[in-house]
């Protein structure tokens, strides 16, 4: 099954030594349901029976395995999640991922307020609780369609019965003891009805209702619709007596979770308000335009590379990647050797003829990100240069003129080792977060490769020349 994107990369990078004092292993295995189970069943295994196979929480797995084994997981992950981009119907598993990520917050947030101690074990139950209803959705979309069909506004367990011979709940609790899970999370893992305490009410009985509980938030919450406040509060009410928390402060618990949903979760309604989703429906039309703009561009100069200038090809490249990405501004910087400096000599967007004239820096060598890309001679994507982590990097220039851009792309240009200037384009706020696609780096490498092209020629006319005069 695949990962989230967001965990296997913070871990891999985290491997590579970035960021390692914001990086904590527990909580970002915690933040992907794929990668949790994968590191409690390596660490209930065979390999690690030393050990004595009773690893209930991820901290004590991190302690068994070490990092780089957890590391090799996520490379691993990584690899089947590029593979699953290919399947139409991963998104589908992917929702449901997502909502065994909300569940465990929900279930963190629960715990915190009242059993600290065991907080981490009701992540991973909550997390594991719908281990069934992510194998099926993933492994078996085609029957996983006919489950949702048949359950509608009945019993979901009624019709897996009907379309698989067996319950979610049995597919997910077989597939733990098959692991090696150990008994108490497989427990923990059961589905729980509200009600009030039996006598022999124990810890896995809590566990079950907590879980239970945070799943079924989870799936109220995910979809952001209307009913869902009303939904939790019953749910609240319900498992009150068996969590023994009142539901007041159930709610509360809930709400902090539902909270710090919106600001982590990649695709759940619930992180999208209307006008977002709006917003990144608009954005996608956009891309796809935006693509077609590229990939025409590249046709065009290459049709002309000939007999163009190198002034005529970066101006052609700028204005296409300013139409094809949907820059705020767009602009290209020259090397001049004689004064040591780079400037601006063109470019495109609100207000940047009245910037161009602040928009020059040193050539020598300085520890910024514009300088690291023009000596690794690769196109930077800066995701969120506000990030305070990256200020550092930004030089004095760039906060002085450009600062209202989230997001930008540097694309060097670069003769046998040498930079000889760069393109820039950027977004503000006003865009929907940006994640480029391999396909539009792959043209933004072909525009500059061709503007390159321009530059190469000239200088070895130039050179010809010199060469008759001598």
């Amino acid at each position: 099954m695949p990962g989230f994107t967001k965990a296997i990369s913070a871990i891999l990078g985290a491997m590579r030594g970035e960021d390692e004092q914001e990086f904590n292993m527990t909580q970002t295995v915690l933040t992907d349901p794929v990668l949790t189970q994968k590191v409690l069943r390596l660490a209930n295994s065979g390999m690690y029976a030393a050990f004595g196979q009773r690893v209930n929480t991820v901290s004590k797995a991190v302690l068994v395995l070490g990092t780089e084994a957890i590391g090799h997981l996520a490379l691993g992950l990584k690899l089947i999640e590029e593979l699953s981009k290919s399947l139409p119907d991963s998104e589908v598993a992917h929702i449901e991922m997502e909502k065994a990520v909300l569940a465990g917050m929900v279930a963190q947030q629960v715990a915190a307020g009242c059993l600290p101690k065991v907080a981490e074990e009701a992540v991973v139950c909550s997390i594991l609780h719908t281990l069934g209803r992510m194998m099926v959705s993933f492994y078996m979309p085609e029957r996983w369609l006919q489950i949702t069909q048949r359950g509608a506004g009945r019993a979901e367990d009624e019709a897996a019965e009907e379309v698989l011979g067996m319950s979610l709940e049995r597919i997910g609790v077989a597939a733990a003891r098959h692991w090696g899970l150990p008994a108490n999370l497989i427990s923990g893992m059961r589905r729980s009805a509200p009600g009030q305490r039996g006598n022999t009410f124990g810890h896995g009985d809590w566990l079950a209702a907590v879980s239970t509980m945070s799943s079924q938030c989870a799936d109220a919450l995910w979809g952001d619709e209307p009913g869902s406040t009303e939904a939790v509060s019953a749910l609240a009410t319900g498992f009150a007596p068996l969590l023994n928390i009142a539901p007041d402060a159930l709610l509360v618990s809930i709400g902090k979770a539902k909270v710090a949903a919106a600001a982590d979760l990649q695709i759940a309604p619930l992180a999208k308000p209307a006008e977002r989703r709006a917003l990144e429906a608009a954005s996608t039309r956009l891309r796809a335009e935006g693509n077609r703009i590229l990939v025409s561009g590249v046709s065009d100069m290459r049709d002309v590379a000939a007999s163009a200038s190198p002034g005529q090809m970066s101006s052609m490249a700028l204005e296409t990647l300013y139409q094809g990405l949907s820059f705020t501004h767009a602009m290209a910087f020259m090397r001049n050797r004689r004064d040591k400096e780079y400037t601006c000599k063109m470019g495109f967007g609100e207000g940047v003829q009245a910037m161009m004239p602040e928009m020059r820096f040193n050539d020598a060598y300085e520890p910024n990100v514009f300088h690291a890309a023009l000596n690794s001679d690769r196109v930077i994507f800066i995701e969120n240069a506000r990030d305070p982590k990256f200020a550092a990097k930004l030089p004095a220039w760039w906060k002085q003129t450009l600062s209202g851009a989230r997001s930008f792309v540097i694309l060097p240009l670069c003769a046998n080792g040498q930079a000889v200037g760069f393109l820039y384009g950027d977004w503000d706020q006003s865009f929907p977060a940006i994640q480029l696609s391999a396909a539009e780096f792959s043209l933004m490498n072909d525009l500059r490769a061709l503007v390159m092209k321009a530059v190469e020629r000239r200088r070895a006319g130039e050179l010809e020349t010199l060469g008759r005069v001598s």
